[in-house]
This record gives C-alpha cells, sequence and structure tokens, in this order.
C-alpha cells in the first residue's frame, strides 16, 4: 500500500538531467525513421533536421523558462493553467502529452522489435514490443535513481553507436567514390521544382521531428530533480544542442555510405549504413545498439507519461487513487501501472505499423507545443513581476520573440499533417475534452454524496475539514 503524503525520491542531478534528455531525444526516430525521412527529403534530409532542431529551441527555451518557474510534475498542465486560469485547457493539454507520451513509448517500442528481428528472425512484433513495455514499467516501478542510471548507461552506449556512423562516413568510401563527392542536396527524382523541395523538406520535418521531440519531458521529472529550477533550463537547452548537431553529422554520414534509396528501403537504416563500412559485423553492431537506444527511449516515455498522469492526479485532475506514492519505491506504482497498460494497447492496436502513429504523436505534440509558447507569451504580459530564473532571450517590449516564433512554427507544422493524421489528432483532443466532462461529473457527484452525509451528520462540515 502506499504510504498517505510520500513524496518522490529527488535523485536527479544535472548530468542525469542531461543525458535523460539526450537520451529521450536520441533514441526516438534517428535509429527507426531516418529511413522514411530519406525516402522523402533524399540526400538533403539534413536540411530538415536543421530546421526541425530550430523549431524545437523556439519551444525549449520556452520550457526552460516555464520549468524554472513552476518545476511541477504535471509541468504542461501548470502551465497552462497558471497562465489562463482554465481547467478545461490545462486538462486537454495534460491528456495529449499523456497521449503523446504513450503513443510515442508504443511507436519506439515497435521500432524495437524492427531491431529485435534481425537476431531472432520471425519474431512477431506486436508480442516482442509489448513484453519490452511491460519489462521497462517494472523498471519504472523499481525507482527514479536506478532509472536514471539506465538511461545515463543507454544513453551512452547510443552515443557511442552514432559515433560509429558518423566516423565512417567521414573516413571511408561509399561505392568506391569519396565522401565529399555525393551530392548532399539530391532529392527524389519526383520533387522537380524548388516549390516541391520547400515542401518536401517541410513534409519531411513532420517525421523528423518525432527524433527531436522529449526534450519537454524533462518538465515532468521536475519533482525528482535536485535544484530543479536551474538545474531543468540547462539540461533542456544542453540536450537539444548535443542532439542537433549529433543528428546533422548521422544524417550527412548515412547517405553518404548507403544513399538515399537504400536508406528508405531498410527496415535498420543505420544499420544498413553500417553495414557498408564495415560488413556484417557493422550490421550486427549496430543493431545491438539500436537495442539500447530503442529500450532507453521507451523507459523514459513511460516515466514521462507516469509523472504527468501523478501531477494531474494531485491537482485533482485525474482520479486520486494515480497520486499513490509506493513508501518503499517512493514511486507513483498506480500512475506507473496505467501508463504501462495503456501503451501496451496502443502497440496492440498499432498492429506494427511505426510510420503511422509516429505521426500521430508528432500532430499531438505540436498542439502541446503551441499551447506552451502560447503560455509564457500570456504570462510575459499577465505577471510581468514574476520571478524567472531562467528567461527566453529576444524580446519586444514584453513580447518573446522566440515563444511566437515556436508559436507560429508549431501552427505552420500542423498544417502539413495528412488529413487522416490531422482526423487521428483531433480526435484525441476530442477525446480530452469527453474525459474532462466526465471527470467533472464525477467530482460533482462524489460532492454531493459528501454533501448528503453532512445533512444526515447534523449539518455541514466545518470549515478546513
Amino acid at each position: 500500500m502506499a504510504k498517505e503524503g510520500a513524496q518522490l525520491r529527488q535523485g536527479i542531478g544535472l548530468f542525469q538531467a542531461i543525458m535523460y534528455g539526450t537520451g529521450l531525444i536520441l533514441g526516438a526516430g534517428i535509429y527507426v525513421l531516418i529511413g522514411d525521412v530519406a525516402g522523402i527529403a533524399g540526400n538533403a534530409m539534413w536540411i530538415s533536421f536543421v530546421i526541425a532542431a530550430v523549431i524545437a529551441a523556439f519551444t525549449g527555451l520556452s520550457y526552460a523558462e516555464l520549468s524554472s518557474v513552476f518545476p511541477r510534475s504535471a509541468a504542461e498542465y501548470v502551465y497552462v493553467k497558471s497562465a489562463f486560469g482554465s481547467e478545461l485547457f490545462a486538462f486537454v493539454t495534460g491528456w495529449l502529452v499523456v497521449f503523446v507520451a504513450l503513443v510515442s513509448a508504443a511507436a519506439v517500442a515497435i521500432g524495437f522489435s524492427g531491431y529485435f528481428a534481425s537476431f531472432v528472425p520471425g519474431a512477431n512484433p506486436v508480442l516482442v514490443a509489448a513484453l519490452l513495455v511491460a519489462g521497462l514499467s517494472a523498471v519504472n516501478f523499481v525507482g527514479i535513481r536506478e532509472s536514471v542510471w539506465t538511461n545515463t548507461t543507454f544513453t551512452i552506449i547510443e552515443i557511442a553507436g552514432l559515433a560509429i556512423i558518423i566516423g565512417a562516413g567521414l573516413w571511408m568510401f561509399s561505392s568506391g567514390q569519396p565522401v565529399a563527392t555525393v551530392d548532399y542536396f539530391e532529392m527524389p527524382p519526383a520533387i522537380t521544382s524548388p516549390a516541391l523541395a520547400a515542401g518536401a523538406l517541410l513534409g519531411a520535418v513532420g517525421l523528423v521531428f518525432f527524433a527531436y521531440f522529449g526534450f519537454e519531458n524533462l518538465a515532468n521529472v521536475a519533482e525528482e530533480t535536485k535544484n530543479a529550477r536551474r538545474v531543468i533550463p540547462v539540461a533542456l537547452v544542453a540536450s537539444i544542442a548535443i542532439t542537433t548537431a549529433i543528428y546533422v553529422l548521422v544524417a550527412v554520414a548515412a547517405v553518404a555510405l548507403a544513399g538515399w534509396e537504400a536508406l528508405s528501403s531498410s527496415d535498420a537504416p543505420l544499420a544498413l549504413a553500417a553495414e557498408k563500412a564495415f560488413g556484417r559485423t557493422g550490421t550486427v553492431l549496430l543493431s545491438a545498439i539500436s537495442l539500447f537506444a530503442t529500450t532507453n527511449t521507451v523507459l523514459m516515455l513511460l516515466i514521462a507519461g507516469s509523472r504527468i498522469m501523478f501531477g494531474m492526479s494531485g491537482y485533482g485532475a485525474l482520479p486520486a487513487s494515480l497520486a499513490a506514492v509506493h513508501p518503499k519505491t517512493r514511486t507513483p506504482y498506480k500512475a506507473v501501472a496505467a501508463a504501462g497498460v495503456a501503451a501496451v494497447a496502443v502497440v496492440a492496436a498499432s498492429s506494427g505499423r511505426i510510420d503511422a502513429v509516429a505521426r500521430v504523436a508528432v500532430f499531438g505534440i505540436f498542439i502541446i507545443y503551441a499551447f506552451v509558447n502560447l503560455s509564457l507569451i500570456w504570462l510575459r504580459y499577465k505577471k510581468p513581476e514574476m520571478e524567472r530564473p531562467f528567461r527566453s532571450p529576444v524580446a519586444i517590449g514584453r513580447f518573446p520573440l522566440l515563444a511566437g516564433l515556436g508559436l507560429a512554427s508549431s501552427v505552420a507544422m500542423l498544417a502539413q499533417f495528412d488529413a487522416a493524421t490531422a482526423a487521428a489528432g483531433a480526435a484525441a483532443a476530442g477525446s480530452a475534452v469527453v474525459a474532462y466532462k466526465v471527470t467533472v461529473a464525477a467530482a460533482a457527484r462524489r460532492l454531493q454524496k459528501k454533501a448528503k452525509k453532512e445533512r444526515r451528520g447534523g449539518g455541514p462540515a466545518e470549515v478546513g475539514e
């Protein structure tokens, strides 16, 4: 049983926070979706990574400022509620954060099963992904300190794997030609005009961003971070900077080694790039490292999803039982279980299709980013005197320019998705409204029952009970 009033353990320092953010970002898309991105943008996909990095930086700086003011587990929920005072807007935002975290965990778990199949041919991808989620939910329960050190170890392994690709691309030859002769602006033959090229690059950003988002989940472990008002903003900025440098170098190296056509037709694109340089040994090595990378990201996303549930329940927005903290592990064990079950359900419903799942997750995250940037803008005007240990730079009067660009770019990116993805994302937002109505109705029923009991007892309860 959970002990009433038990607190989450603060086991995250600056180094662990940077590794947490870097691990969240790195493991998600670069090992899994770079082939799909190559199919859209060709050898020029590195440009899409740069564009995505700029968009991430705008919003990342907004998160950095808001996390320094509100170091809470239910980060986005708290930001929106503090800015607009609207329980509905805050609930929809928090609900979407949970949705994105758990859908993303499912998508990356499916990516794990693709690399796992290179070692165990014929393994059922849905079963493998579901077992991975279940096992990592157990790690999530054991404790934040253990989870974060697992993340740190796996992140170092991930970086080593990507360094192999970067090194091979810089120093080895591709198809008998020096790397320097590769046309890094080559795009698929169907792209015949500058307008089509721009559309392809922006369209690829919609998928590339699956490899970038995750940094925002740092804000949801603030209550488990030492000196969170200082550490979380620094870790946010550092993790985006580190991963941007790595991503651009990997994109350039991968097309140098294998070319966009081969990458786009492979289920394990980075393993293919390694094979071009090192033969079968490279395939085995990168496939093994990819297992660590995808495992790491699933773990971090499950942690983030459970913490936003925990935080929202503490504010009464979700059932109070999700705020229960286990007395020994000091983790929100009921929220951990709920996150794991929900992610397994998404895996089962996906039928093993990672691209569709990833697109819906990215659509949801751009809605969240729009709300977060708008919250920062609103608070700059509503509460200009508020203490801000970290401020997003560049302002025109009170208007935070980078947050404005983050809001505009988030809205613009929402227009890049196909109708089916937009419909699925809108349905997720709509389900949040329904869930909010159900939650409000349940709260009203509880109050009615309490009032009836008080009347039977001879009068209303005293103030403060």
